[in-house]
């Protein structure tokens, strides 16, 4: 029953021990090396190892972070060698471990990585088995029967494993031997066993030496005196009823917490019988900081801080002496395993932190190395690392312990330009424990956005006759970049107008988007054109946006009527003295190049005399008999017709006419006949610069209705009330081509549409006098059309 137990608290040990040395096999790179390693010695080729570059070693700023405080290793950034930088004492960073390992973050930037590398430190044969004391005395009753054993205190040694105590060895004698007992690996018991009874008559002490060996090589030892006296008294000494205990304890259990009751007893009776406890010599004092044990009845209790974290287990040898003379002591150990609990948040530390983040970044991009690590053991160590809120970021788990905190959503600096990430690490405890931390990520811009106008497309007004260099329009774009990617500068594509290069016409200035006219304007030559800005950033590429500018020229009245056909003296006309009142006499028409008001003229003569048979209609310029030809008037009349516009000033212009009387209709044929030779070489001659004229009128006017619908509205009553006043076709080319400014309107529209234009004058024919003078008292109306092919 006994074996059975041992064996099963072997078991215990061995996966506690199996536990410790885990965390060895979960890394990357493991490498070996012996303590006491001096400076510079090689530890291995950790970039090879890890399949980085030489050349990238000191671009990509390899470094190694320890969680110890001392540094103990060093990277060479030439060779990548990782070598020893201090010397490393095992049992000062591991006291009585088994197995000593030191864990280093191999961290490397552009892109970000982080390797472990746990480095595993050899335990070498370099301290002495070392005995309490340099003699112990031990009384022996010499009743005592022969196998009798004797529980001996044991020498310590700070090496581990094969380079602690493996062996015992006692002087050479007749009556003593020594036996111990291993668990695992490790000496646990030595006791002194009695070969054959002693007789203190014939030796009353032995005097012997007891050496203790190391299982390094070369071994070490060391010794000191065992001192047996043969008394004849008390030869029972206190047993336990295991020499083995197992008990546990939560940690932080308040002071007084029962944690285990010891039993021994004592074959002897009376005073030899009475059995007292207390803890062995070898017990530290630490151990005895934290327990109390009651001398009279065995239990063990918490007397101090018993926290996991500081260690998480206890051996305490016991001692049951008896009160005999001499008094007698039995021997046994107590394992007390600390439970741990939960009581430690997990420690939050972040790495490699690369800010600011390109707004271009893409997904996956790792910003930092977020480092996790709790003090707690099992499910209470056992670590979650969130992001508390939905967010542009999110957390991988990497390595053991260490998470990636990378970009998890397009980012756009323009929308937000800085992040407050809430990192949250949470173990699995219960009830569970948690740290945050604020992770400041900024965006930097690049430059994804381009210059911007308000509008797509502006238009401009401009007079004619402006000053030559006048500013006439600023344009602005905005840019949401910022530095040199909002940096604007302002230019004008290249075109032409009328064939000529824009810069002629138009300047820009690269800053601030000033425009400037270079020349006047000439509202009769040109009434419109366009043209493209560019907004260009400083940014690398450059984007740009573009804005279409439409440049209308605006009429003044700059020119003053003139009369149609031209003539350079009086021009005569000829009327028979038979005609009657109400008759058309002849139709004066002036024409002015400008448009609107400042093109639509009224008639008048000038200072005209009361007795004069003739009036002039004001709008038509149409000259009627107001009475009857009497002989007192004469064979002809000298008069002057004055045309004017009405711009603001107005201009005039005056024409003088002669009316001569004839007797017959035979010879206004004569004169007629005369007068369309004249009319023929008027068409020939200038009906296309009429009808340029008219052009350049409607494309003003088309222009307008876009932008004023009531200008339009008071066009459209002007040109409504000229329809009225001209369906009489007039017997002089010039009256007929004032008759028609309404079709040409239409001509100009065909123009734009690039139509085939077929104009076709339908007049009615005079009558077989010669005389068209009735056509308005007939009622018919000149019906003059254009054809569009």
């Amino acid at each position: 029953m006994l074996v059975k137990d041992y064996q099963g608290r072997c078991w215990l040990v061995y996966l506690f021990l199996l536990q410790i040395s885990w965390d060895v096999v979960v890394c990357q790179l493991h490498y070996v090396i012996p303590e006491e390693a001096k400076h510079g010695t090689f530890v291995g080729r950790i970039a090879q190892d890890l399949g980085l570059q030489m050349s990238e070693m000191n671009s990509r700023m390899l470094r190694i972070v320890s969680r110890d405080e001392k540094q103990y290793f060093q990277v060479n950034l030439q060779n990548g060698i990782l070598f020893v930088k201090d010397i490393i004492d095992r049992e000062l960073i591991c006291p009585g471990m088994p197995v000593c390992v030191i864990s280093l973050q191999v961290i490397v930037d552009n892109p970000v990585q982080m390797y472990r590398v746990d480095i595993e430190i050899e335990d070498i044969n370099d301290n002495y088995p070392i005995f309490f004391a340099n003699e112990y005395i031990v009384s022996i009753s010499e009743t005592r029967h022969q196998g009798s054993r004797f529980s001996l205190e044991g020498a310590v040694d700070a090496d581990v494993g094969t380079n602690s105590v493996t062996n015992y060895e006692l002087s050479s004698n007749d009556y003593f031997i020594l036996e111990f007992t291993k668990y695992i690996q490790q000496i646990r018991t030595l006791e002194l066993v009695l070969k054959k009874p002693l007789d203190r008559e014939k030796i009353p002490f032995y005097n012997l030496t007891l050496m203790a060996f190391d299982g390094g090589k070369p071994k070490l030892s060391g010794t000191t005196q065992l001192v047996i006296t043969v008394e004849d008294v008390n030869d029972n000494a206190p047993t336990f009823d295991q020499p083995f205990y197992q008990c546990s304890v939560i940690e932080h259990a308040p002071i007084g917490t029962f944690v285990y009751k010891l039993n021994a007893t004592d074959l002897d009776q009376g005073k030899n019988g009475e059995i007292s406890y207390d803890f062995s010599k070898l017990v530290p004092e630490h151990v005895k900081t934290c327990f109390s044990l009651d001398k009279h009845t065995g239990e063990i209790k918490v007397k101090g801080e018993v926290d996991f974290e500081a260690r998480n287990m206890y051996e305490i040898q016991i001692d049951a002496t008896d009160n005999g003379d001499p008094s007698l002591v039995g021997y046994c150990k107590v394992l007390v395993t600390i439970t741990d609990i939960n009581d430690n948040p997990p420690e939050l530390t972040v790495t490699s932190l690369s800010v600011p983040v390109p707004e271009d970044a893409p997904q996956g991009t790792t910003v930092a190395i977020v480092s996790v690590h709790d003090r707690d053991s099992g499910a209470n160590g056992r670590i979650t690392c969130y992001i508390s809120e939905p967010s542009t970021f999110k957390i991988i788990p990497a390595f053991a312990g260490d998470f990636s905190f990378t970009v998890d959503a397009p980012l756009d600096r323009e929308t937000k330009s800085e992040y407050e990430v809430l990192i949250t690490a949470k173990d699995e405890g219960s009830p569970a424990l948690s740290v945050s931390k604020i992770i400041k990520v900024e965006i930097s811009d690049v430059n994804d956005n381009a210059p911007e106008f308000l509008q797509s497309a502006n238009t401009i007004f401009i007079k004619e006759n402006n000053p030559p260099g006048s500013h006439i329009y600023t344009v602005s774009a905005s840019d949401p970049d910022i530095n040199q990617n909002s940096f604007i500068t302002y230019s004008i594509s290249e075109s032409t107008v009328n064939g000529i290069s824009l810069s002629s016409f138009i300047s820009i200035n690269p800053e601030n988007g000033n425009l400037f006219a270079l020349l006047s304007f000439d509202y009769e030559q040109l009434t419109y054109f366009q043209f493209e800005v560019k907004a260009s950033d400083a940014g690398l590429p450059p984007l740009s946006g573009y804005l279409t500018i439409h440049i209308f020229i605006l009429d003044v009245n700059d020119n003053a009527p003139f009369f149609s056909p031209l003539s350079g003296s009086t021009e005569i006309i000829k009327s028979l003295k038979s005609a009657q009142a109400g008759s058309l006499v002849a139709k004066i028409t002036a024409v002015d190049l400008d448009s609107g008001y400042n093109a639509l003229i009224s008639y008048e003569f000038k200072k005209p005399l009361l007795s004069l048979p003739f009036q002039i209609s004001q709008k038509t310029g149409e000259i009627k008999l107001i009475r009857s030809f009497m002989e007192s008037d004469g064979e002809e009349f000298r008069l002057v017709v004055v045309a004017q516009d009405h711009g603001e000033p107005s201009m005039s212009t005056v024409m003088p006419i002669t009316i001569s009387l004839v007797d017959s209709e035979e010879d206004l044929k004569v004169d007629n006949q005369n007068l369309n030779e004249k009319e023929d070489e008027f068409t020939s001659a200038n009906v296309y610069l009429v009808i340029s004229i008219c052009s350049i009128s409607s494309i003003f006017l088309i222009s307008l209705i876009a932008f004023t619908v009531l200008r339009w509205q008071k066009y459209r009553d002007e040109v409504n009330e000229l329809k009225e006043s001209y369906k009489v076709c007039s017997n002089t080319v010039g009256s007929w081509i004032y008759s028609q400014q309404s079709q040409y309107r239409l001509y100009l529209n065909s123009l734009q549409r690039n139509d085939l234009i077929v104009f076709t004058p339908n007049c009615p024919q005079s009558s077989e006098n010669g005389g068209n003078s009735n056509l308005s008292e007939q009622g018919t109306e000149t019906n003059s059309s254009f054809k569009v092919r």
